[in-house]
């Protein structure tokens, strides 16, 4: 009976003339709808230093909580990662390093159903380079793929050949980032999937193809089946693909007993997860508002954020105890900082809510998709999507990779791995333009 409970909790959690704008424009535009001017303009961030002062003030003043009473993370994110983390990030993190690597690149706002949405804009100097749009997920942002940004681009100055250039267009979720916040309700994966469709139209994109991961997959999922006539095809690194009989199984808590070794990881990896790592979902997708304290507590929202996903939060639990990892610190409180200058915080976790209102499947479940599909596993996602489990879910899988490492957030932790899966998917659309 208690599984049966969490896997329906989990089904519903789960389930879809141009002016230089400043930071002081921007936190007016991400607290209300604006106007519906569908001009496309330039954008700049400058976090005032009032702000960075108040987050270090109150990093400094933090309550600490009692020590967890055991010596692993089954209780949630230790102490000793929390005080790592806010000592650093009160005394040596630097937000105008990654500011200034954000306004490096080209942003743009521009209204879609009377919601601002932010994005960046990068164009190759291939002018056969293939469209990419890159959507993120949660606890993510557009700071997931700033690494991979130059790679796609310009392939030639990181050992590609001409022919590999993609133009890359990285949104941030409505509620997310820079983005605004809606304050009409229906903004769920297939409202933003719309909106990613007329995004790329406006810019002017006949023929693309889409790429994400966690509520990237949900909202790209979503573009394939609308499927408008100038989208390929998609890739994904955090498939919706797992077979009814295997979610059955889940639910009674028995493992199938003719699985291969691929899929019984697989099983065990989502085993775990409904079990013990659920509970953020569940929470963001019953009572988001409730969430309060993340906005208003910098060291609340980092243990938030970091509590995602087992292997994410003990990478992180890693790096701030010395170890090099896939993510530095820097990595780390770039993406919390982000949340925290913006005020997003109870803002993102709504997307949970909107996604289970009205939903009748779980977010792994297969969605039916007709166009072509690549896949990407990585072995520390949530769970590694088994190549059987792909052919099933994708008819018309195109390409399908197992990988040795990388984890949930894979295109900010293995940018190179990241850049070479993205190639192969998608080399059977170059010349399809």
């Amino acid at each position: 009976m208690k599984n049966k409970i969490v896997k329906a909790l989990f089904l519903v959690a789960f389930t879809i003339v141009t002016t230089q704008v400043s930071y002081a424009q921007a936190s007016l535009n991400n607290t209300v709808q604006t106007h519906k001017d569908e001009s496309i303009r330039p954008f700049h961030i400058n976090i005032p230093e009032s702000k960075i002062a108040d987050l270090k003030a109150r990093i400094q003043n933090t309550k600490w909580a009692d020590r967890e009473l055991v010596s692993n993370e089954t209780q949630g994110v230790k102490l000793e990662t929390m005080k790592s983390l806010a000592d650093y990030w009160g005394t040596q993190y630097n937000w105008r390093k990654i500011e200034s690597k954000l306004n490096s690149y080209p942003q743009f706002i521009t209204n879609i159903d009377g919601v601002d949405i932010h994005f960046i804009h990068v164009r190759s100097k291939n002018k056969k380079a293939l469209p990419m749009i890159i959507t993120h997920g949660w606890p993510g942002s557009v700071i997931e793929q700033l690494k991979i940004i130059e790679q796609l681009t310009n392939p030639e100055k990181f050992g590609g050949k001409a022919e590999d250039a993609f133009d890359v267009v990285i949104p941030s979720i409505p509620g997310h980032g820079f983005s605004a916040k809606p304050t009409d309700l229906g903004w769920n994966p297939v409202h933003i999937a719309k909106a990613w469709i007329k995004l790329m139209d406006r810019l002017g994109y006949h023929k693309y193809v889409a790429q994400g991961g966690d509520w990237g997959n949900a909202i790209s999922e979503n573009m394939a089946l609308i499927a408008p006539e100038a989208l390929l095809g998609i890739h994904t690194n955090m498939a919706a693909a797992v077979p009814q009989e295997i979610s059955d199984a889940l639910a009674k808590g028995k493992m199938p007993s003719n699985l291969d070794a691929d899929e019984k990881n697989a099983f065990e990896q989502l085993d775990f997860f409904y079990k013990k790592g659920l509970g953020y979902a569940q929470e963001m997708s019953l009572r988001p508002q409730t969430l309060y304290a993340i906005d208003d507590s910098p060291i609340g929202l980092a243990a938030w954020m970091l509590d995602h996903d087992d292997r994410s939060q003990k990478l992180i639990a890693r790096v701030f105890a010395g170890g090099q990892e896939g993510l530095s610190k820097d990595d780390i409180l770039d993406n919390i900082s982000l949340y925290w200058f913006t005020n997003t915080g109870v803002s993102s976790a709504r997307l949970y809510w909107e996604a289970s209102q009205g939903a009748t499947g779980g977010f792994f479940d297969p969605r039916g998709i007709k166009i072509p599909v690549a896949v990407s596993a990585f072995p520390d996602e949530i769970y590694a999507t088994p190549k059987s489990w792909a052919q099933s879910a994708y008819p018309k899988l195109i390409y399908f990779n197992k990988l040795n490492k990388g984890g949930h957030f894979a295109a900010w932790e293995q940018p190179e791995l990241f850049v070479h899966e993205m190639r192969n998917a998608f080399k059977s659309f170059r010349g399809k333009l």
